[in-house]
């Protein structure tokens, strides 16, 4: 039986093919993200459904694939922390089955779209299944065709309020499903943080959550503040020019809408418990749990407000982050490490990772120009690259399979090339200018240029851009014989994903990374905020693989260069330091990594 990786649709997460030999951890990570989603729904043991909820993240942030170690009779499941017997069990029963008939009962008791009504502000959860019961709604779209023909009204204790209620609702509760990439957020950060700048009130604020963590997507953002006047800081903070709506406010709290529903929240706190909370709302859960752990052991309790010896309920430390980790034992941990993936063993022993800085990077080796789709010259790309303290690019413009883009075919891209070489002399020690291609793999294997003129080329991208569909041993066959090309440098955009819109290729990631390292080949972490491929997983078993990772812009203007950062923090997440980064280096020293 093939696995293939299922995607979630709006009925559900559909139907799961699973087969040891080629499963995805992200598959069997969905299915118990959807149990604990449809026990919660159903008000099942909290417990259990945290269990469900752990265990999801904790096989979805495994660096090497879950079926190896189920095959392995040197390790059990069972002993993986987060994962514990019974979904050991579970997991095991998905890989050899293909499903759970656990899972199957509960989308039967609960079916998708009653969970998605539910989030519809003002409607809940019991109305939502009185009407699927009675309108025999099977989609959103049903729904508010419902209410638009005033169907909803007839049913008893709804009417035409509540009609406009939904319809209201709709918008919002399918918007706000949706997360953003981290780097629309940042821009919601940076705004609404030099709007709160200018109130006098807040004398100190911090963002946290998922965002200042640095996850590739976030949901919402989480500000907290401390302020000699509460009521003036929540004042300031719902006057925000891009407020759509205040959800809620309280004392301590006030949430608001912006960019139509994105939620932003601001909590404000003591001055002494300033550290304590930022730790906390800042997380992740994981690593929040794991923390109290260790706190426990020692007689200590830590919380949003500080951190406490248990027996006097005296305040010991929590006006700092620092404080907190240091009241533990601990040195502080950046929070882009803070999922639980090793990081607390790193600062027992003093191993904690200097995360790469974006100062760190000399050159950018992924960038098209008006050549092919880009909107930029050849000299107007040097030229920003010069801007942005860059010491050498390379242009890698498409090859021709990519006809879209006008992709260049060897003539094309050799008069490119003697371009390059006709301006390099006005650039000489300012700029180092590479003749380089992003040439795509086809989808019968091989590649789109001949070999003679790969040859030429200082750089050479290989990517996938068709057959993506294809089935898991095809596209990862025709990736390994890329790798094996003498004249490919590097891997392009390894897993093919768009964040939100398009999901990664089946493809054997762990056989690539074990021909990179036999080839001397190196991967891309594409800084592109829709990419960010590789994933912050996969860069940490590039890491362990010892695997030379090239952070790229894959710029098509100007402004696109500007990316790094992302790539940048997609890299802090996986743990990436300055030397596990080949673009840190000279490109003398690239060539010589490359060398077989």
């Amino acid at each position: 039986m093939v696995l293939r990786r299922h995607k979630r649709s709006q009925s559900g997460f559909g139907e799961a093919f699973f087969g040891i030999e080629s499963v995805e951890n992200a598959a069997i990570a969905d299915v118990f993200d959807e149990m604990a989603e449809l026990m919660e729904f159903r008000s099942e043991n909290p417990f259990r459904i945290r269990a469900y909820r752990g265990g999801a993240q904790a096989i979805r942030d495994l660096d090497e694939p879950i079926a190896e170690i189920a095959k392995d009779s040197n390790r059990k499941l069972a002993d993986l922390p987060g994962i514990g017997k019974t979904l050991a069990e579970k997991t095991l029963v998905l890989l050899d089955t293909g499903r759970l008939a656990q899972l199957d009962e509960l989308r039967k008791a609960v079916p998708q779209v009653v969970v998605q009504m539910a989030r519809i502000p003002g409607l809940g959860a019991k109305k939502a299944a009185k009407l699927k019961e009675m309108l025999e709604i099977e989609s959103l779209d049903d729904l508010k065709r419902a209410c638009q023909e005033g169907t909803v009204r007839k049913i008893k204790g709804f009417g035409a309020k509540t009609e406009q209620v939904i319809l209201d609702g709709l918008a919002i509760a399918q918007q706000a499903a949706e997360r953003i990439y981290w780097a629309k957020g940042d821009q919601l950060a940076h705004q609404i943080g030099a709007h709160m700048d200018q109130c006098k009130s807040i004398t100190q604020m911090q963002w946290a959550g998922s965002y200042r963590r640095g996850r590739e997507s976030i949901g919402d953002l989480d500000l907290l503040a401390v302020a000699n006047d509460r009521g003036a800081a929540m004042d300031h903070f719902e006057a925000f020019p891009g407020r759509s709506q205040t959800i809620a406010r309280g004392e301590t709290k006030i949430s608001i809408r912006v960019a139509g529903a994105f939620q932003v929240d601001m909590r404000l706190v003591e001055a002494n418990q300033f550290g304590a909370a930022l730790q906390y709302f800042t997380g992740s859960q994981a690593h929040n749990v794991h923390l109290r752990r260790i706190a426990k052991e020692q007689g200590l309790k830590i919380n949003e407000y500080g951190v406490f010896r248990n027996e006097q309920e005296l305040q010991i430390a929590g006006d700092t982050e620092q404080s907190v980790y240091q009241a533990v034992g601990l040195r502080w941990i950046e929070p882009e490490l803070r999922e639980d993936r090793g990081e607390f063993q790193w600062a027992q022993q003093n191993e904690l990772p200097k995360l790469i800085e974006l100062s760190d990077i000399l050159g950018d080796l992924h960038m098209h120009t008006s050549a092919t789709d880009g909107k930029a010259t050849l000299h107007e790309m040097a030229d920003a690259a010069i801007e942005r303290g860059l010491r050498y690019i390379a242009i890698t413009d498409h090859s021709k399979r990519v006809s879209m883009a006008s992709g260049l075919d060897p003539k094309r891209l050799r008069q490119q090339w003697d371009a390059i070489d006709a301006m390099r002399g006005d650039y000489e020690g300012r700029l180092l200018i590479l003749k380089g291609i992003e040439c795509d793999i086809l989808e019968k294997g091989g590649m789109d240029l001949p070999d003679e003129c790969l040859a030429e080329a200082d750089w050479v991208l290989a990517s996938v851009h068709y057959g993506q569909k294809q089935p898991r041993d095809q596209i990862t066959e025709r990736i390994l014989g890329a790798i094996e090309n003498p004249h490919v440098d590097c891997i392009a955009h390894p897993s093919g994903r768009l964040i939100n819109r398009r999901p990664p290729y089946e493809v054997d990631m762990e056989a690539v990374m074990k021909a990179v390292v036999a080839n001397k080949k190196m991967m891309e972490l594409n800084a592109n905020p829709a990419r960010l491929d590789l994933n912050d997983v996969h860069l940490a078993a590039a890491k362990r693989h010892g695997i030379p990772i090239v952070i790229s812009t894959d710029a098509h203007s100007i402004d696109g260069l500007d990316v790094m950062k992302y790539g940048i923090k997609q890299a802090r997440r996986g743990g990436l330091e300055k030397a596990n980064v080949a673009n840190t280096k000279s490109w003398n020293h690239i060539k010589k990594l490359l060398t077989p």
